[in-house]
């Protein structure tokens, strides 16, 4: 493969997820134990086994690659290809034994995302995408929603696991709740993204996520028609720390409910539990 050809990234990526994902569900299905990087972020010993195994893999089919990987993973050469590098997003849910987590696995060209692949191995739901050449869902053609009213959209969202406390995401998460038919949380930004991509989600937003998340999702849902940009509406970033995708229809009525939730102007004010006990209580 030339530098001028990147076309054939995504066959040997699919094979790395899958690889990767049978190697983490023999660990699920084992109940790992649960380690800390920091007061609230988990790893366990499948992400590493899974980065180890998927960084041996790019080290021996692509050797002239950079690598970014979540579990300390790096190669930087300076080198025209770049992979992103998630062994296993999600992994809370992991290690408590529900299964919404994926393999995520991104290749830029020069800077430019290239290919995506995100692999569910619970439900073995192969997502991938090449720049310029449409999203798939097991080999088959995606594309985003056509839901055009905000109302009637469901939503996902995701909040972090390290300095909750200084997230003001509780306040997004309230106003458009109570602005679409509803928001989900399902703990993985990758498949997030890929919901996005197939039509299950309208939207979907997060804060301060890391290149390793969002890479392969975002162009996913780039190329199943949908749109993602920072919470202004400007170009997404892989460094930005806002991740606002949609299938498009929708997109500009949340950035105007962004701006008005950070402007503080028609929040609805939360529900007080010490009113709900006065009330339960008679």
């Amino acid at each position: 493969m030339t530098s001028s050809q990147p076309t054939n990234l995504v066959p040997a990526m699919e094979s790395i997820a899958r690889e990767a994902g049978s190697l983490v569900m023999s660990y699920f299905h084992q109940r790992v134990n649960i380690e800390y990087k920091g007061d609230a972020d988990l790893v366990t010993v499948a992400d590493r086994k899974s980065e180890a195994l998927i960084l041996e893999r790019i080290r021996q089919q692509f050797p002239t690659h950079d690598v970014m990987g979540e579990e300390g993973a790096r190669i930087d050469s300076g080198g025209d290809y770049k992979w992103y590098v998630d062994p296993l997003d999600g992994t809370t849910n992991f290690a408590h034994g529900f299964p919404v987590f994926c393999i995520s696995l991104a290749v830029e060209c020069r800077g430019q995302r290239a290919a995506g692949v995100v692999y569910d191995p619970t439900r073995e739901e192969m997502f991938t995408a090449e720049l310029g050449k449409g999203a798939r869902l097991n080999g088959q053609t995606i594309h985003v929603s056509t839901t055009s009213r905000l109302a009637e959209c469901l939503v996902g969202t995701g909040f972090p696991s390290h300095k909750r406390h200084k997230s003001p995401n509780i306040y997004f998460y309230h106003q458009i709740t109570l602005r679409t038919h509803g928001v989900r949380r399902a703990g993985s930004a990758a498949l997030d993204l890929c919901n996005v991509a197939c039509g299950r989600f309208d939207a979907f937003w997060e804060f301060n996520l890391n290149p390793w998340d969002t890479a392969a999702g975002v162009l996913i849902a780039d190329e199943a028609g949908g749109r993602v940009t920072n919470f202004s509406g400007g170009p997404f970033q892989l460094d930005s720390r806002e991740t606002l995708a949609s299938n498009g229809l929708v997109h500009e009525a949340l950035i105007h409910e962004f701006q008005e939730i950070f402007a503080g102007r028609g929040l609805e004010e939360l529900p007080s539990p010490v009113e709900y006990a006065k009330d339960r209580a008679t």
